[in-house]
């Protein structure tokens, strides 16, 4: 894919839209044991939380505590464990998109 067609993608996607393609990612990388993706696709779904606005301020640092958990899963060769949390997490999301018409 060039660089163009990935930039129209990535404008036309929603944030939503993009946190699924990171699970997607992150539990691929599992299933292949590939350590590195796994852990840089978790370092993603960190780094795209908010610790800023009270009302998300909660759900956020549950979030980081099972990423970080996950990433460690990971270090320790435990990648069906991170990929199940994983899994329950993108379905988790896609309930909650799906209710809100996202």
């Amino acid at each position: 894919m060039d660089t163009n067609l990935l930039s129209k993608y990535i404008e036309n996607t929603t944030p939503e839209q993009l946190i699924i393609k990171v699970y997607d990612f992150a539990i691929l990388n599992c299933q292949k044991r590939n350590a590195q993706k796994a852990n840089e696709s978790l370092q993603v779904l960190i780094n795209a939380l908010s610790f800023q606005d009270p009302t998300t301020k909660e759900i956020s640092i549950g979030l980081f505590r099972l990423y970080r958990y996950c990433q460690d899963q990971v270090k320790e060769g435990k990648y069906e464990t991170a990929e199940k949390v994983l899994t329950e997490l993108k379905e988790s999301w896609e309930v909650a998109l799906k209710k809100n018409g996202l």
